[in-house]
């Protein structure tokens, strides 16, 4: 294969948007949000244990790989369990497309503690990043779009969330850079496995099992299947970023998925977005993908 790095973009690209649509949609049916969570961890354990077996099941268990490798996976963990929450709460056409501006988080953070300067390129990113998120809460009252599905004290609570999901998948992304200089993939992905399985418990503790719960298929099925997408393509991405140019992959991944992720969401809902909205999504999409170029690009060359 003279391009497996596309292959596996690609397929990032492609799961991780379908999931993002329909991540939704075991909570519609009576699923709680934390037993989603759950069915997530454990659809963790597959891609882990693949991962593992092509590194010879070499754990890396050093002081420093155990604390970047937590760091990375509570983050993480911390901002799924938080996901599942907020598209419960708001519209998945706008939340995804928020949280791929996570690279700001990682810029700033790396200007901070790395000593970098950040790029025309990257400014670029940022501003257009800081001129979308507003627009996602604007919300006219004359609207039957996009403002009823995000209208009210809901429309700030979910906006609420997927910034927090936003600054967590930014620590995130900057602590995965840092480990990328003494850790390989495959145990960075082991950690992210084991601190959300770790998280299982606290998950189990906030479920409110007093209430009916959808236990078949479109309950904690409907959860398999589609989170089995998220943890697929988080192993994908990480083997495309070592085989492929993060200049390329990045772009992909951080833009690509959210797009698909707002296209078919409003196709399914049937929602029709203001048109702050829709400039909103452009101009996010188009952020993330100035934004992915800029970290990776930038901090790959940083001695750790």
């Amino acid at each position: 294969m003279k391009k497996p790095w596309l292959i596996y973009a690609l397929v990032t690209t492609g799961f991780w948007g379908v999931w993002g649509a329909f991540a939704e949609f075991p909570t519609r049916h009576g699923f709680p949000e934390t037993l989603v969570y759950v069915v997530w961890a454990l659809t963790m354990i597959p891609p882990a244990l693949y991962a593992m077996r092509r590194v010879g099941w070499h754990i890396m268990r050093d002081s420093k790989s155990i604390l970047l490798g937590s760091l990375i996976g509570f983050t993480g963990a911390g901002g799924q369990m938080l996901l599942f929450h907020a598209v419960h709460t708001g519209p998945t056409y706008l939340i995804f497309p928020i949280i791929a501006l996570s690279p700001v988080v990682t810029i700033a953070l790396s200007m901070v503690f790395l000593k970098e300067r950040v790029s025309k390129v990257g400014a670029i990113g940022v501003v257009l990043a800081l001129i979308a998120l507003p627009l996602f809460n604007y919300s006219p009252a004359d609207d039957t779009g996009a403002a009823s599905a995000a209208g009210g004290v809901q429309a700030v609570t979910w906006f609420v969330y997927a910034l927090i999901i936003l600054l967590a998948w930014g620590v995130q992304g900057y602590f995965m850079k840092l480990a990328n200089g003494s850790m390989d993939a495959e145990n960075i992905f082991l950690y992210m496995t084991l601190t959300s399985i770790v998280l299982i418990p606290v998950a189990l503790w906030m479920t409110d099992f007093s209430v009916p719960i959808e236990y078949g298929w479109q309950g904690p099925g409907l959860a398999a299947i589609t989170q089995i997408l998220n943890a697929v393509g988080a192993l994908t991405l990480v083997y495309a970023f070592r085989y492929g140019r993060a200049l390329v992959v990045a772009p992909l991944a951080n833009a690509g998925a959210p797009m698909i992720t707002a296209v078919i969401s409003m196709i399914v809902l049937g929602a029709t977005p203001n048109s702050v909205t829709i400039v909103a999504i452009v101009l996010a999409s188009l952020a993330a993908a100035v934004l992915a170029i800029e970290p990776e690009e930038k901090l790959i060359e940083q001695p750790v």
